[in-house]
């Protein structure tokens, strides 16, 4: 098994962060509004998904390093709906996480052991 690239465990731990943090922003919203409004449960199940390939990309999963691209394109499209700010933020995010994740030796790393 190869060592982890520095790139994978900042950016893993960094969506683990971004998840639990969004999640414990919008749990006081469980108690004031509806516990079970459609937004807030697409926001949750949002963070949440932040969280899961966070941990599967610790853990090498390849399938967790293209959940993460797809979940900053989401994200992408979604603020292309509010301030062009927020689009270009969103859009560099992404081009710098793809740059970080699909580097050849990074790639290396993920084709080690397909699932781990």
């Amino acid at each position: 098994m190869s060592k982890r690239p520095l790139s994978v465990t900042v950016i893993g731990w960094l969506f683990v962060l971004a998840g639990v943090i969004g999640l414990a922003y919008h749990a006081s919203d469980f108690v004031v509004r509806r516990p079970f409004a459609y937004d807030l449960v697409l926001v949750s199940f949002v963070r949440l998904l932040a969280i899961l390939f966070g941990v599967f990309l610790l853990r090498g999963s390849n399938w967790a390093r293209w959940g993460l691209i797809l979940w900053l394109a989401y994200h992408v499209i979604l603020s292309g709906f509010h301030s062009v700010f927020e689009f270009v933020m969103h859009s560099v995010l992404l081009a710098l996480i793809a740059y970080f994740l699909f580097r050849p030796a990074v790639s290396a790393y993920f084709r080690g052991g397909q699932e781990r």
